[in-house]
């Protein structure tokens, strides 16, 4: 792979393909993510290829009780239904904790004991403080990974760059973001690490999820060839926001999925994704073997949101 040129998203293919939809249990599915989910799985199925679910739950303070259950409740009733087993992240911790001893026996992490005031006062880039010193590990501290040594070994320039198939080419320069964190200072696996992980180990050939998650797919592709995983083609949807522009989320309290309404709900959703089915469409089985006809990736339009006020076409 050539060190200063982007990687190139992979083409579509018949076979092979594997795709995700990766939801936090932290509340019930609500639209922003059944838009996400519905993406993911037409994405899937016009290409012929696998759909799998992951529970990402390693941050149990964010986490309701039921959530899980819920999520795969909403998407059953929308008749997205999964491929294989549904994995838990809670159940890969063995693994996370060999990757990272691996990263340490190569001198490819080190211990950060950084303060949160501290760390505030870098406004997000982090300056490398605690590569050159030793760390008390019997005390809480987070683990970072040393991107410069990464970078080095990998043979790599530290500007990473890539092509999202509906942004187009992004990336980031770990030369001035600096060192990013891969097990929390709480204890917790970090989301970086888990997720490259998990799409190494199941061997996803393409992500097809929020563009809230666009900045942090550099630091994932990172951690992938850190891994000797295969890169897969992401693309990164517009997100839903309410009228006054904030992210359709659990945190700002967006409601729950309707699963009492999944053929207008995915109607909507359609037009979420650049899809204007016709309104003659009378069950969900027909929407979702027209949609998947019709799906085309490069409907979607290269904006970073969508207001969900503008969706109401119906």
């Amino acid at each position: 792979m050539p060190r200063h040129e982007p990687l190139s998203a992979l083409s579509k293919s018949n076979s092979g393909y594997i795709g995700r939809f990766a939801p936090s249990p932290s509340g019930p599915l609500h639209f922003g993510s059944l838009v996400c989910a519905f993406a993911s799985f037409l994405d899937a199925r016009s290409n012929h290829g696998q759909w799998l679910v992951r529970i990402e739950d390693i941050d149990p303070p964010r986490e309701q009780t039921g959530a899980d259950q819920q999520i795969l409740e909403s998407l059953q009733a929308h008749q997205l239904y999964w491929d294989s087993d549904v994995l838990y992240q809670s159940s890969k911790s063995a693994r996370y904790w060999e990757i990272l001893d691996h990263l340490d026996s190569r001198g490819l992490s080190y211990a950060c004991n950084c303060t949160r005031r501290r760390l505030n006062n870098l406004g997000g880039h982090y300056d490398g403080h605690c590569r050159v010193k030793t760390v008390d590990r019997s005390q809480p501290h987070a683990i970072r990974i040393n991107t410069q040594l990464a970078c080095k070994q990998l043979q790599r320039d530290q500007a990473l760059s890539f092509v999202d198939c509906i942004q187009g080419i992004s990336g980031e320069d770990f030369g001035v973001s600096g060192d990013f964190i891969i097990h929390r200072k709480d204890g917790l696996f970090a989301y970086q690490l888990a997720v490259s992980c998990d799409d190494v180990d199941q061997h996803i050939t393409h992500v097809v999820r929020g563009s809230d998650l666009l900045e942090t797919t550099a630091k994932q592709i990172l951690m992938m060839l850190l891994l000797g995983g295969e890169v897969p083609s992401y693309a990164h949807i517009p997100v839903v926001t309410s009228d006054d522009g904030a992210k359709l989320s659990k945190q700002n309290h967006a409601p729950a999925i309707d699963n009492s309404t999944p053929l207008t709900n995915l109607y909507k959703a359609c037009f979420a994704l650049g899809l204007q089915p016709s309104k003659t469409i009378r069950t969900v089985e027909q929407l979702l073997a027209w949609a998947i006809n019709a799906w085309d990736i490069r409907h979607c339009l290269a904006q970073p949101s969508i207001k969900e006020c503008e969706l109401e076409q119906l």
